[in-house]
């Protein structure tokens, strides 16, 4: 099992804690994290995208001008693509991009994800993460301690509330609760900042 070290608020070591070996250790499968990065980047899209095709653009019932002796190419309507506020060849419609990804694979791409993070030394397990109050200046001075610029802060218990609203100001910096923890934000910010109690939710979670 990995061992790191364990700390409290004020940036001192508390001793250590072991992570699951089936989630912080298991072996980086990085194809399938790239595949549920690129369905979490797809789904977000809204495709509501859409354009008019010549049968759609207002206007263009007549004939610009006759056939033939005009000295000009032949042309039967005026909303055709080649022309100025013509219709689009193949007009984008709305669609759906969400991929479908299996409970299994996003599964093993978020184990590969948090078992990269220790691997890289990039995971600060918290004793606890409780503020008296919802400030950013407390937040921001937990995460001076440690030297933390852009990170992911994982939370878990009710306790949570207030870092939540604490960290909304505070610029690279995101909240999640522990069963929301996903690949795209652990590969995304360059530390995970989780509480003790979290560690132990993730791992039921995703083990």
């Amino acid at each position: 099992m990995p061992k790191v070290s364990l700390y409290k608020m004020d940036g001192t070591e508390a001793g250590q804690i072991e992570l699951s070996d089936a989630v912080f250790g298991a072996e980086v499968n990085e194809a399938a994290m790239h595949q549920v990065v690129v369905a979490q980047l797809a789904a977000r899209r809204q495709g509501t995208h859409s354009a008019l095709t010549r049968a759609e653009v207002r206007g263009g019932g007549i004939k610009p001008w006759r056939q033939k002796g005009t000295g000009r190419a032949r042309a039967g309507s005026s909303r055709s693509p080649l022309w100025t506020k013509g219709g689009v060849v193949f007009a984008v419609k709305p669609r759906d991009y969400t991929q479908k990804v299996n409970k299994k694979l996003r599964q093993l791409a978020i184990r590969s994800a948090l078992s990269m993070k220790v691997s890289d030394g990039d995971i600060i397990v918290l004793e606890n993460l409780k503020l008296e109050a919802p400030k950013t200046k407390l937040m921001a001075g937990v995460l001076k301690k440690f030297d933390v610029k852009k990170a992911l802060i994982v939370t878990c218990g009710e306790d949570s509330a207030n870092v939540v609203r604490a960290s909304g100001n505070i610029p690279n910096v995101k909240t999640l609760a522990a069963d929301c923890v996903n690949v795209y934000d652990l590969i995304n910010y360059d530390k995970l900042v989780i509480t003790a109690d979290a560690v132990k939710k993730v791992e039921e979670v995703f083990a």
